[in-house]
C-alpha cells in the first residue's frame, strides 16, 4: 500500500500587510509491504495567528469503500490524544479531547479522493503542537506541526537624559508575542544599534513581553526605530520616533547648566534665610489669625445650630397648622352632627303632637257614639291605649338614641376644642422662639 501527502500554507499577516504565499507542495509515494507501519515526517509546519482557521493537510490513497474507511487525527502529547476521528462514514466524538470540541471537521465531499485534511477553527496558543494523521487499516501515519503565533506593535518612550554622553535614553516595550521574539534598535540609515540584550518575560501561557533601553546621541536626522520580529511565524512589527535637536545636551549647555546650578544654590541659601525671617514675622500673625479663625468657627457653629433650630421650628409650626386645620374640620363636622340631632328632636316633638291629636279624636268618637256607653268607652280606651303604647315605645327609643348621640357629640366637641387650644398655645411658643432666633441671627450678621 502507499501514502501520498501534501502541504498547503495559508495566508499570514506581517507589519506591511497581508502576504499570500505557497510554502510547500510535496507529493510523496512510498510503497511498503502490507501490515508494516510507516511514518512520513517531513517536518512540515502550518503557521497561523490566534482566531484564524487553518487546514492541516493529509492525503491517502482513495479508499475503495468509504463505509469501511477510518482516519484518526490526534496529538500524542494530550490525554485523550484524539483530536478528530472519522469512522464508518461519520464523526466519532466519544473520545475527542474537550479542547477541540466543535472546532474540527473534515472535507466530507473530498474523502472519496483521499483528502483527509483536518480543518481547525478559531486556533489559539494551546493548539500549538505536533499532530498525527493515522490510517489504522493501512497502518500509515503522517505528522505535521501547528505553530500559532501572536504579535503586537511596540511602543517607544523617552525615559531621560544621559549627562555623561549628552544623549537621550529611549525605552521600547512590546507585549503579547509568541513564540519568543527578537528586538532590535535601528538608526535612521537602517543600521542595527548596540543596545545590549533585550529583557524577555513570559506569562503563564508562554506569551512574551519584551523590552529594551538604548541611549542615542545626536545625529543627522535623529530618527530611530524599534523593531520586534519572530522568524518562525514570519512576523515583524516596528515603531519609529524622531528626537528633536533640543533634547540633546552639548558642552556649552553643560557649562551653562553648571553656572545655573551655582546660581540656584545661592538663591536657595538666600531663600532659606528669607523663609526663616518670614517664619518669625508670621508667627504673631498666625496666632492672631488662629484666634480669629477659632472665634469665627464658633460663631459659624452657633449660627448653624440656630439655623437648624429655626428650620426645625418652622417644620413643627407647619405640622401644628395642619393639625389645627384637621381639628377645625372635625369640629365643624360635629356641629353639623349636633344640628342633625336637633332636627331629629324636633321631629320627635312633632310625633308627640300627632299622638295627642289621635288621642283627642278617639275620645270624641267615643263620646258622640250612641248605645251602650260602657262598651263604647271600653273599645275606645283599648284602641287609645294601643296607640299610646306604640308611640311611647318609639319615642322612648328615639329619646335614648338622641341622648347618647348628644352626649358623645358634646364630649367630642369639648375634646376637639381642648386640643385646638393646646396647639394654639404651642404655636404661640414656636412663634416666640422663631422671633428670638431671628433676632440672634441678625445680631451675628451685624457683628460680622
Amino acid at each position: 500500500m502507499s501514502l501520498k501527502s501534501f502541504c498547503v500554507s495559508k495566508m499570514i499577516h506581517n507589519g506591511d500587510g497581508f502576504i499570500s504565499g505557497l510554502f510547500l507542495s510535496i507529493f510523496i509515494l512510498i510503497h511498503l509491504n502490507e501490515g508494516q507501519s510507516q511514518e512520513a515526517d517531513l517536518s512540515q509546519t502550518v503557521r497561523a495567528m490566534p482566531g484564524e482557521d487553518v487546514v492541516l493537510p493529509c492525503h491517502v490513497d482513495p479508499p475503495l469503500d468509504l463505509s469501511q474507511f477510518t482516519v484518526e487525527w490526534g496529538r500524542p502529547d494530550l490525554k485523550p490524544r484524539f483530536v478528530h476521528v472519522w469512522h464508518n462514514q461519520k464523526e466519532y466524538l466519544a473520545d475527542q479531547n474537550k479542547v477541540f470540541k466543535g472546532r474540527t471537521s473534515l472535507f466530507k465531499d473530498k474523502l472519496k479522493d483521499g483528502n483527509v485534511s483536518l480543518q481547525l477553527s478559531d486556533v489559539r496558543h494551546s493548539d500549538n503542537g505536533r499532530y498525527r494523521c493515522y490510517n489504522p487499516k493501512e497502518k500509515t501515519e503522517y505528522f505535521i506541526s501547528l505553530l500559532v503565533g501572536s504579535v503586537s506593535s511596540p511602543g517607544i518612550s523617552l525615559s531621560g537624559l544621559d549627562k555623561s554622553s549628552a544623549g537621550v535614553k529611549l525605552d521600547c516595550r512590546a507585549a503579547g508575542w509568541y513564540p519568543e521574539p527578537e528586538l532590535f534598535w535601528l538608526d535612521g540609515d537602517g543600521n542595527i544599534m548596540s543596545a545590549g540584550p533585550a529583557e524577555k518575560s513570559p506569562d503563564p501561557d508562554g506569551v512574551y513581553t519584551v523590552s529594551s533601553r538604548v541611549t542615542v546621541e545626536k545625529r543627522n536626522y535623529n530618527n530611530f526605530t524599534c523593531r520586534v520580529q519572530q522568524r518562525d511565524i514570519n512576523q515583524s512589527r516596528e515603531t519609529h520616533i524622531h528626537v528633536p535637536d533640543d533634547f540633546f545636551m552639548n558642552e556649552s549647555s553643560c557649562s551653562v547648566s553648571i553656572s545655573f546650578n551655582v546660581i540656584l544654590v545661592i538663591m536657595f541659601v538666600l531663600g532659606v534665610a528669607f523663609l526663616i525671617w518670614m517664619k518669625q514675622q508670621n508667627q504673631t500673625k498666625k496666632k492672631k489669625l488662629t484666634k480669629k479663625i477659632s472665634e469665627e468657627q464658633k460663631n459659624l457653629i452657633a449660627a448653624a445650630k440656630l439655623e437648624e433650630e429655626q428650620e426645625k421650628s418652622k417644620k413643627e409650626q407647619k405640622m401644628i397648622d395642619q393639625q389645627i386645620n384637621a381639628l377645625m374640620e372635625m369640629s365643624e363636622e360635629l356641629k353639623e352632627q349636633k344640628k342633625k340631632l336637633n332636627d331629629q328632636t324636633e321631629e320627635t316633638a312633632t310625633m308627640i303632637d300627632e299622638d295627642e291629636k289621635k288621642f283627642k279624636a278617639v275620645d270624641e268618637e267615643v263620646t258622640n257614639q250612641t248605645g251602650s256607653m260602657t262598651e263604647k268607652k271600653a273599645q275606645g280606651y283599648l284602641k287609645l291605649k294601643e296607640i299610646i303604647t306604640e308611640s311611647k315605645e318609639k319615642l322612648t327609643k328615639r329619646k335614648q338614641g338622641h341622648q347618647e348621640v348628644g352626649f358623645m357629640t358634646d364630649k367630642l366637641i369639648k375634646r376637639t376644642n381642648d386640643e385646638i387650644n393646646k396647639l394654639e398655645e404651642r404655636k404661640q411658643e414656636i412663634e416666640n422662639n422663631l422671633k428670638e432666633i431671628n433676632k440672634q441671627l441678625d445680631q451675628k450678621e451685624t457683628q460680622e
